[in-house]
């Protein structure tokens, strides 16, 4: 299996984590919904946090996750974000072991 996963938690501001959403939309979903390396992408609100995002990212292999931050809008997304995160992010590297479906 040559997959490779992204596991990514964003702490905002109390009260705008949907601020924190708008930025990633303007910025990061239509590359993400064209991009031929992410097989599976999942970004979602923290239930059991008000002001904490995840996002899951399954890629085709590992040269996509390093595609993900070379993009010519990166430093604008990643800039407008810090202002409205309560710290840094956590980034975890994930190397899967099995996925369902055709994806491995």
């Amino acid at each position: 299996m040559s997959t490779k996963a992204l596991y990514i938690r964003h702490k905002a501001q109390p009260g705008r984590r949907d601020e924190v959403k708008r930025i990633w939309e303007k910025y990061a979903r239509a590359y993400i919904e064209a991009a031929n390396g992410h097989i599976a992408y999942v970004y979602g609100f923290d239930d059991s946090d008000p002001d904490a995002i995840v996002a899951y990212q399954l890629y085709s292999d590992e040269a996509g996750t390093d595609d993900f931050v070379k993009q010519p809008w990166y430093p604008d997304y990643e800039r407008e974000t810090a202002e409205l995160l309560a710290g840094p992010s956590e980034f975890r590297s994930v190397t899967p072991q099995w996925v369902k479906g055709d994806a491995a």
